[in-house]
């Protein structure tokens, strides 16, 4: 997880069992990352002291566009520190906030404030600027005087005589060089004990960080009731949608040609004993109704449930999609099993529209289709389609991506994106499931 700002992505994860250069390489990191959480220290000071200035000048109207700024630096200042704790705990820390009303600047402003993962951030705030000194900061200081110590001869012998003599205090002198050979040992002990503590002091700091701005269990539970409601809403409007989709389908397809197909048998029927020879047009043309109003039926019913997903699974129905797709396409599927039907429906539609959409609007000229299945939390299925082509897809770009994350929050899935200008496209999907 990388966000930009103040707090870049964290260094990457030490390999167990990569040797003492690898694990000291990390640790002069994390002293780097000490120093920089110091200044994040004072730089929450700085903020808790101008969120507080705007909110108690709030009510005069003074405090309203300042309570704003800060609100704003105050999120930005913490989802840095969000993404730190979640790199260092191995999962990702959610944002607590609640949706904010689109309304007038006060109105929002005052929605905010009533937020208790506002009053959460002040919180937290109070608490960095001391337990970043605590953490992340005693890491830096501990290294910064075993290295003082370790180099105290040298630092003896070019500074003043009235200067760094008295290292413990006025009852503790020394005279010569070789009197402040003495301080080594402590600066070898104080290394060692940076090299041991740096670790677990980072860990401490992200779990401070993860216990004050990661959202309550009562937030979690809202949040859930929410996306359920806003799901099911949407489930709701998609089935509607559909249905009135195969009745327009059916009511200006199948039934139109079906109501023509019996007009003409039956003008055949009058002009049987008369003319022959137009009863036999009348008959071809019926006969070609018939194969129409069939055709159409099957790709009705095809989109509706396709027979080759029933008869061959998601992973041959996936497979035919990239026989037919014009652009050359490879899949790579691993899923030792048979999926529930409902998940291989909306896993296969949805390929089917990233599909769409890369040969519609990419102008790609390779296509890549990627399913995966893990057990890990009780089953995840991961699919990814990535195109080579022009890239800059978004949600409010019209490109079917929204219907597509629809039709997966039925099943509790998501939809992430990644299109830069220029491409390429990765859209990668996650149904959460088990193997029937």
């Amino acid at each position: 997880m990388s966000d930009s700002g103040l707090l870049p992505a964290p260094p990457p994860a030490p390999v167990p069992g990569s040797g003492l250069r690898t694990s000291l390489l990390l640790r002069l990191k994390l002293l780097g990352w000490s120093l920089l959480f110091l200044l994040a220290s004072v730089a929450a000071l700085c903020l808790l002291t101008l969120w507080s200035v705007a909110v108690v000048l709030v009510p005069i109207g003074i405090g309203l566009p300042l309570a704003v700024l800060a609100t704003v630096l105050v999120r930005w200042f913490a989802d840095r520190h969000r993404a730190w704790a979640g790199w260092w705990m191995g999962k990702p820390v959610a944002r607590p906030y609640l949706p904010t009303p689109r309304r007038n600047a006060l109105i929002r402003l005052w929605a905010v404030l009533k937020d208790p993962a506002t009053w959460r951030d002040w919180t937290w705030l109070v608490l960095d600027s001391v337990a970043g000194w605590a953490t992340a900061g005693a890491s830096f200081l501990i290294f910064v005087i075993g290295a003082f110590y370790l180099v105290y001869p040298l630092v003896f012998a070019l500074t003043p005589p009235a200067v760094f003599r008295t290292p413990f205090g006025p009852r503790f002198h020394l005279h010569t060089v070789a009197e402040s050979c003495v301080m080594i040992p402590l600066g070898v002990l104080l290394l060692a004990l940076w090299y041991v503590t740096a670790i677990p002091l980072a860990r401490l700091n992200a779990v401070v960080i993860h216990s004050l701005l990661a959202p309550t269990e009562q937030a979690r539970l809202k949040a859930r009731v929410a996306q359920l409601a806003t799901s099911r809403a949407e489930t709701v409007d998609t089935q509607a949608n559909e249905l009135r989709r195969i009745e327009r389908d059916l009511h200006d397809g199948a039934q139109a040609r079906l109501a023509s197909l019996g007009m003409s048998l039956g003008l055949a029927e009058q002009l049987l004993a008369q003319d022959p020879q137009a009863v036999a047009q009348l008959l071809s043309e019926a006969r070609e109704s018939t194969s129409t109003a069939l055709a159409e039926l099957r790709d009705l019913v095809r989109g509706i449930h396709p027979p080759v997903l029933a008869d061959r699974g998601l992973d041959g129905a996936i497979q035919a999609l990239a026989l037919a797709n014009p652009v050359p396409t490879t899949v790579t599927i691993d899923i030792p099993g048979r999926l529930p039907a409902p998940v291989e429906s909306a896993a296969y539609f949805a390929v089917a529209e990233a599909l769409a959409n890369a040969i519609k609007h990419a102008g790609a000229h390779h296509i890549a289709i990627t399913l995966d299945h893990t057990t890990d939390g009780g089953g995840l299925l991961t699919v990814t389609v990535h195109d080579d082509g022009r890239g800059g897809a978004r949600f409010e770009g019209g490109t079917g991506l929204r219907g597509i994350e629809r039709r997966l929050a039925s099943f509790d899935g998501t939809l992430s994106v990644s299109s830069p200008d220029g491409g390429p496209t990765d859209v990668r999907m996650a149904l959460p499931c088990a193997l029937s």
